[in-house]
């Protein structure tokens, strides 16, 4: 034992003497001074149909009160920090790969059901030692789409019905349920919530009560026994970094429905049935998507981007809705002009020099064709503001991350201006108001202006709203400033 206990002691002595070794070295070659830690540098890779907007400044709203319906927008300078963001509205078929993705992973659970088979290769519960893992599904597996089995065959029919009147098999869109977590970040650095009370106030005058209870509220969610989706705020002790983990289930479909509700006493059936399935409609704007299920769109992006990019995923920020003055600083372009586009000095100019239209929007009264469109037009399709992004004014009106309140920016910080407010179900209904802006095809010229603020509820589909996404850069650059010669 004694000889164990001495050789034991002699190891450690040996890994002290190269630890310092090595220590003295790296003294010796700096010459005793700290030169700093230095990493492996990182260039983030520019963002698949992304663009970058540049940091800068931007006096946001608008200068006089509208003159047109006499509403004041807020104003205010402001600062924001650059970003990358969809160079074009998020798009059906874009969109489509989401809904098939909560499609496929649905059969796949399925599969590996023992009551549709139970074929165990479709999910993962061991690593390649034969350790055990959290189970998860094998997306390398592919789904038997052309000879599946019996029990196959139940499996993959399981997510799709028929219309009880005409027979038509269509993807059942109860079922397209999407879960998800987010880490509260922000939440868990506020010092009243530190997990050691000695970190939660800095005074050495007061006194620390280490019994002290915090409450914290978090999001979560279940679906009953008969698929209806429950969502909770819940209040509860602060006890782990679990308590800033929400959970969100959303169904995912699209409301295709939102054309006929939103325009009574008019002919939009066609548009219910095919805008969001058919592939003639592929590169439009996605619509009838909620505030929750575009969350849901960023978040699922997210994870996607996540499982491709390895190791180097940790520094690369999260997607998301932009908030409300990204969006404006960004649709103003490099100029900060009233529209994406550069105005005459009425600032009402809506065609170019050839007399073609800037945008997608209403011209005049009940002519909606005047522009080329009828309703949303193919993504794209008329000209970037200097930014290089397409329809920011117009086409179809875009959800923000941030909450709606008449006062705006006026009740924001000056840099990355931001109102953010997690609205819970038993909120007043009111509170779960977003800001929305760039205005629709439906809308005339006055309310597709980038200083232009409407709102929507976070669950309310519309036909004419839809959404892109942003990004934070993975870091910032110093720019060396331009004296006068």
């Amino acid at each position: 034992m004694r000889q164990k206990t001495f050789i034991s002691f002699l190891l450690t002595l040996m890994v002290l003497l190269v630890t310092s070794c090595a220590g003295n070295r790296n003294a010796m070659q700096n010459g005793g001074e700290v030169t700093g830690a230095r990493g492996v540098a990182f260039a983030e890779p520019v963002p698949y149909g992304m663009v970058e907007v540049k940091r800068g400044f931007l006096k946001t709203g608008l200068s006089q009160t509208d003159s047109l319906w006499g509403k004041n927008v807020p104003s205010k300078e402001i600062s924001v920090d650059g970003f990358w963001m969809d160079q074009t509205e998020v798009t059906n078929s874009m969109y489509r790969e989401f809904v098939n993705w909560v499609r496929d992973s649905i059969i796949r659970e399925r599969l590996a059901d023992p009551t549709f088979g139970g074929d165990e290769t479709f999910k993962i519960t061991e690593d390649k030692n034969g350790d055990p893992v959290t189970p998860h599904l094998n997306w390398a597996k592919p789904i038997p789409w052309k000879k599946p089995s019996e029990d196959q065959e139940r499996a993959l029919q399981s997510v799709y019905t028929r219309h009880p009147i005409d027979g038509t098999l269509m993807l059942d869109a109860k079922q397209m349920i999407y879960r998800y977590e987010v880490f509260d970040y922000e939440k868990a650095a506020l010092r009243k919530y530190r997990l050691d009370p000695q970190e939660r106030n800095l005074n050495t005058d007061l006194e620390v009560n280490p019994d002290a209870v915090v409450m914290i509220s978090k999001d979560t969610a279940y679906v009953d026994e008969e698929g209806r989706i429950h969502r909770e705020t819940i209040e509860r002790p602060l006890s782990s970094l679990y308590d800033f983990l929400n959970t969100y289930i959303v169904n995912v479909y699209p409301d295709t429905t939102c054309w006929v509700n939103d325009f009574a006493n008019a002919n939009t059936e066609v548009y219910m049935r095919l805008y969001f399935s058919s592939p003639a409609y592929n590169d439009y704007p996605v619509v009838g998507v909620t505030w929750e299920q575009a969350q849901a769109f960023c978040a699922w992006r997210t994870n996607y981007l996540m499982r491709g990019m390895g190791a180097q995923a940790r520094y690369i920020q999260r997607y998301r809705l932009p908030t409300e003055i990204e969006w404006e600083y960004a649709a103003r372009g490099k100029d900060g002009n009233p529209f994406p586009w550069e105005t005459d000095e009425t600032g009402e100019q809506s065609k170019n020099s050839k007399g073609c239209y800037y945008a997608n929007f209403k011209p005049d009264r009940g002519n909606y064709t005047e522009d080329g469109n009828l309703i949303t037009s193919r993504v794209g399709t008329y000209g970037a503001n200097s930014n290089g992004l397409f329809d920011m004014a117009g086409n179809v009106a875009e959800w923000t991350n941030t909450v709606y309140t008449e006062s705006g920016v006026n009740s924001m910080a000056d840099i990355n201006p931001e109102l953010d407010y997690k609205a819970a179900a038993e909120d007043p209904y009111f509170l779960k108001r977003k800001s929305v802006r760039g205005g629709s095809w439906k809308d005339p010229i006055s309310y597709i202006r980038s200083a232009w603020r409407t709102s929507e509820y976070q669950n309310q589909p519309r036909s004419f709203i839809g959404f892109r996404c942003v990004r934070s850069k993975a870091s910032t650059t110093t720019v060396r400033q331009k004296g006068k010669k």
